[in-house]
């Protein structure tokens, strides 16, 4: 038996109320079970009791065993002088106050369904499982997944706020810098996520904005910050991105002494980071205030017409700087503009209505739902054991899911789970 576990039967009231007693005979009635203390102190605070004639208000502790009272050394800590009542599933010694009068206990052996106690023995055995409850996973009903993806969605979007908030202080409370760093990140992906964002780091984003009048000015800017105009070449537009980053270096005391380094190994050309640098110049030389377009956006439509941006004329024949290659206009695909809006654009339009006061969930659910499902060994995983994601809502949920409560066996905490117990 383990301790959290009866904390799960305590809040929920799982075992047999009629007729309960505690163990010294007295009837009880556990009017409110108290609100749950997750750090330290009693485990549960202000419940309200009726023992016997008598009402009382006050904290609950719970253990496995009446002796582990004082394995804890609760006797001679002053936070547990107002419990008044000690809940455990084996009596085996009296516990006291300091005055010497006892605490009354009550005993949930007795008064919790045997099959409860299967339904957790059985979600909670060890046997090499991918989870816990991957038996018993197809069974669920459908809406109680929905519903519970549905929590776990906002859930994970309330996760990625605090690295908004972390950006808001390193950019002075600017929004539109925030969004500028939180998109060159996503931008490079996971190879050059940490390296775009580094390049977005060394410098400050009023040099973005007196740069966005000229599109060559802003792709120097880029590459030059990123390391890429660092060879000598013949090439006209290479040449032409050398000057004007020479220019824009000296003239904005820029240095790449944080930067780190591009990576083109194992990418497919598509996403070499010449192609991806160059669209993110066009994406914010085309929309001078990009984080307010995209506050103002309320549908997909809006957000895939913001973002239907091209490489310059250039890399329309290259993917380097060097060699030349076939013909292919290099357009933000529908999948990268999805990965935008799912990682980047909707969490912070997320956070920016919690800023402001305003409610955008409906808005966020329904472009979120229109998403395609990402495809990952998370979401195989699940749609292997009963045909779950059908959305980028559901795949971002179960990513939440199986990282936050899965693999932390938090199936006490887990609709899924509860289900499966009850």
């Amino acid at each position: 038996m383990q301790e959290h576990f009866l904390h799960y039967i305590w809040k929920h009231k799982k075992f047999q109320i009629d007729n309960l007693r505690i163990e010294s005979g007295d009837l009880i009635e556990v009017v409110s079970v108290g609100q749950h203390n997750l750090d330290s102190g009693p485990d549960f605070f202000n419940a309200k009791l009726r023992i016997g004639d008598q009402l009382w208000a006050g904290n609950v502790e719970i253990h496995v065993k009446s002796s582990d009272w004082f394995l804890h050394n609760h006797e001679k800590d002053p936070a547990y002088d107002n419990v008044i009542l000690h809940v455990v599933w084996e009596h085996d010694i009296e516990v006291f106050r300091k005055d010497n009068s006892v605490i009354p206990t009550l005993v949930l052996k007795s008064v919790v369904a045997p099959d409860m106690l299967n339904h957790y023995s059985r979600l909670f055995i060890k046997n090499d499982k991918w989870i816990n409850c991957e038996m018993d996973f197809a069974n669920v009903e459908g809406f109680v997944i929905n519903n519970w993806l549905e929590r776990l969605y906002f859930e994970r979007l309330e996760q990625k706020t605090e690295l908004v908030k972390q950006y808001l202080k390193t950019s002075n409370n600017n929004w539109e810098a925030v969004c500028f760093k939180m998109l060159a990140k996503n931008f490079g992906l996971k190879v050059n996520g940490d390296a775009f964002l580094s390049m977005a780091n060394s410098m400050d984003f009023t040099v973005v904005r007196k740069s966005q009048s000229s599109l060559l000015r802003l792709e120097a800017l880029f590459f030059g910050q990123s390391g890429l105009l660092e060879s000598d070449s013949e090439n006209v537009y290479y040449n032409k991105l050398c000057q004007e980053y020479k220019f824009i270096k000296q003239k904005f005391g820029l240095n790449q002494d944080a930067v780190l380094p591009v990576k083109f190994f194992r990418l497919r050309p598509p996403n070499f980071p010449t192609i991806r640098l160059s669209q993110f110049a066009n994406l914010y030389y085309e929309h001078k205030n990009l984080f307010s377009e995209i506050i103002s956006a309320s549908s997909l439509d809006d957000f895939y017409k913001l973002f239907k941006v091209n490489a310059s004329g250039f890399w329309d024949t290259h993917y380097n700087f060097g060699k030349v290659s076939k013909l292919v206009v290099k357009t933000l695909s529908k999948s990268f503009i999805d990965l935008l809006l799912i990682n980047t654009v909707l969490p912070l339009k997320f956070c920016y209505a919690k800023h402001v006061g305003n409610n955008e969930d409906e808005v966020i659910l329904n472009i979120v739902s229109e998403l395609d499902s990402e495809k990952n060994a998370i979401i195989d995983a699940f749609n292997s054991l009963k045909k779950v994601s059908e959305s980028a809502m559901h795949s971002q949920a179960l990513i939440q899911l199986k990282k936050e409560y899965c693999d932390k066996n938090g199936c006490l905490q887990c609709a899924i789970g509860h289900q499966l117990i009850t």
